[in-house]
């Protein structure tokens, strides 16, 4: 029974639980109905709002629009009256412009008729002219007794000789002007160069004597047969000269250091007395050791008393070469000292670099301790050797341009000119072969006697001066002037000479007659 009632009892709690089920699920569906229901007519309601709020704002926007159109229109409609207006005024303007041309062509149609005239009148006028001309001119060369083209020549020979006149002055005022600046200048600083500067010159010759105690050493020194003194000859490459000279030996050779090595061999040998093949040899080593000693104390002492330094140590050995080298009787090193003082004195009285100055003057001649040994001119193998050893391109410069085989270019190189030509034309300090004066000498004349107009010249003076004596029928006061300038040009492109050579030209009339 409590089992039955049990199972009623629960059959009834589920009976009243579904009961329940559904009558929520119908409550909520009646709610949710009536939810629907409002929703719907609030959505209805906000659609006629928003309708209502459409069609206000499109009248609102048609009104904008038709008066954004009315506005655009009225503006529109301005610029065209005002476009309107420009055009009609433009118009206006070309039609006055184009009236004012017209007329302006008819003008120039009345000038152009005038003008017209005008040149019809003047080309009348021209050949009225030219037939006057014509007859002017004839009447003229009737007069004169000269055809229209011997007049012209006429003018042109007067237009000649006042050109000469005038380039004849020009170059008297051009010059007097250079002379006066150039020449006190010039004179002022090689004359306190040369006084600041004073050097011995000796003359060497090609031969060393060497004295004997007696005439009995000779025949020790020429040996059995001779052996002695052809072993001398053939060790020192020199020549013994052994004559009837007393107490006496001439060494010659012309390579000045193998004749000091022989001489000083020579001497070693007759202090010592014993004289045979193998001594001389031995004595040859010493002397040649001392020779070669010498030579670079001398080098290093000439370096010092020119006051240059850092110079590479072959460059020392041919300075010391140079001691035994001699140009025209004008011994080399003591040139290359002299030209590098005064290069370096006259470059402290210009204000330039004095180093450089000395340092180029005692290298320019440096070739010179070469151009035995080695082909080529001693300013080419300087230049070179200078280049070899690390020598600027200025010192380089100025041994190229010392003797004037390229222009100079630099201060240094002109000081290097000017020092040389002053070391060597000093009177004394060289010699010259008598062959070789002689023919400068017919070079000047023959330089001057090759101009038109030339009758005689004289070179005088050592060479310094040469008097030339003019045709005065040929050659005017003005033309003497250019002609002088000439010459002078003509002999400094041509000859190489010292220091320089006046041009001094003499023109003269002379008349002669006789009183019987």
């Amino acid at each position: 029974m409590n089992t039955i009632a049990i199972i009623v009892a629960a059959a009834a709690l589920i009976a009243g639980a579904l009961a329940g089920f559904f009558i929520g699920i119908a409550y909520r569906k009646k709610i949710a109905e009536k939810s629907i229901g409002s929703a719907e007519a609030e959505a209805e309601r906000i659609v006629k709002e928003a309708n209502a709020q459409a069609q206000a704002v499109k009248k609102e926007k048609i009104i904008e629009a038709k008066d954004e159109i009315h506005k655009q229109r009225t503006e529109t409609e301005r610029e065209l009256r005002e476009r309107r207006n420009e055009v009609q005024r433009l118009e206006r303007r070309i039609t006055q412009k184009e009236e004012q041309l017209d007329k302006k062509a008819d003008q120039l149609e009345k000038k152009d008729e005038i003008l017209n005239g005008k040149i019809k009148a003047a080309e009348s006028k021209l050949e009225e002219i030219e037939s006057i001309k014509k007859s002017e001119f004839e009447v003229l060369e009737r007069i004169s007794g000269l055809t229209q083209e011997q007049a012209k020549a006429y003018i042109i020979s007067r237009l000649d000789e006042q050109l000469d006149h005038e380039k004849a002055v020009h170059i008297q005022d051009a010059e007097q002007k250079a002379k006066d600046e150039a020449d006190n200048i010039a004179k002022e600083i090689i004359s306190v160069a040369i006084q600041r500067c004073a050097a011995d010159q000796v003359a060497d010759a090609t031969v060393s004597v060497v004295a004997l105690p007696n005439d009995d050493m000779k025949g020790r020194i020429i040996g059995r047969e001779g052996r002695n003194v052809r072993a001398l000859e053939m060790v020192t490459g020199c020549d013994l000269i052994i004559d009837d000279t007393p107490e006496a030996i001439t060494i010659s050779s012309f390579d000045p250091v193998r004749r000091e090595i022989a001489r000083l061999t020579l001497e070693k040998l007759v202090a010592d007395g014993r004289i045979h093949p193998a001594r001389i040899e031995d004595m040859y080593e010493k002397s040649k050791r001392e020779v070669e000693n010498t030579i670079k104390q001398t080098g290093e002492r000439a370096l010092i008393e020119a006051g240059v330094n850092n110079v590479h140590p072959e460059i020392v050995k041919l300075l010391g070469r140079l001691r035994y080298r001699t140009s025209y009787g004008q011994n080399v090193l003591n040139h290359s000292l002299e030209v590098s003082y005064l290069a370096g004195l006259m470059a402290s009285e210009l204000g330039v670099d004095v180093k450089s100055a000395k340092r180029a003057g005692l290298l320019h001649d440096i070739g010179k301790a070469l151009d035995h040994e080695i082909e080529g001119s001693h300013v080419d193998l300087g230049v070179e050797f200078a280049k070899k050893y690390k020598e600027n391109d200025n010192i380089c410069h100025a041994i190229k341009a010392h003797h004037g085989e390229i222009e100079a270019k630099t201060i240094t190189a002109i000081l290097v000119q000017a020092a040389d030509a002053i070391s060597a034309a000093r009177p004394g300090a060289r010699r010259e072969d008598l062959q070789n004066y002689i023919k400068r000498l017919e070079k000047i004349e023959e330089i001057a006697e090759s101009f038109d107009g030339v009758e005689n010249s004289f070179a005088i003076q050592a060479g310094r001066e040469v008097r030339i004596m003019v045709n005065p029928a040929k050659i005017n006061d003005d033309r003497m002037v250019v002609l002088a300038r000439e010459v002078a040009q003509k002999i400094e492109e041509s000859m190489e000479y010292p220091g320089q050579i006046k041009v001094h030209l003499i023109r003269e009339s002379r008349a002669f007659s006789y009183a019987k």
